[in-house]
């Protein structure tokens, strides 16, 4: 069965090399590739926020809950900035 996909270019490069090198087709190293990942029941792995805590008791003393503009000029000003 014919069928059209879009792949980046490196990628397709990369397989094109790699089917030059071994002396097969590049449809060979494509069903090759699928059947591969298809046969591991692959599965994108799933993102997990690690929890970054700090010591403390809240805010500091002139911070602000959710007013970024004194976040910002605080940072700021500890690197040399007003």
């Amino acid at each position: 069965m014919k069928t059209t996909i879009e792949i980046s270019e490196k990628i397709l490069r990369e397989a094109k090399k790699y089917a030059a090198e071994k002396g097969i087709s590049l449809k060979a190293v494509i069903e090759t590739a699928l059947r591969t990942m298809l046969d591991r029941g692959h599965r994108p792995v799933k993102f997990t926020l690690k929890k970054a805590t700090f010591r403390g008791k809240g805010m500091q003393p002139g911070m602000e809950e959710g007013n970024w503009s004194i976040v910002r000029d605080s940072i700021y000003k500890e690197r040399g900035g007003e």
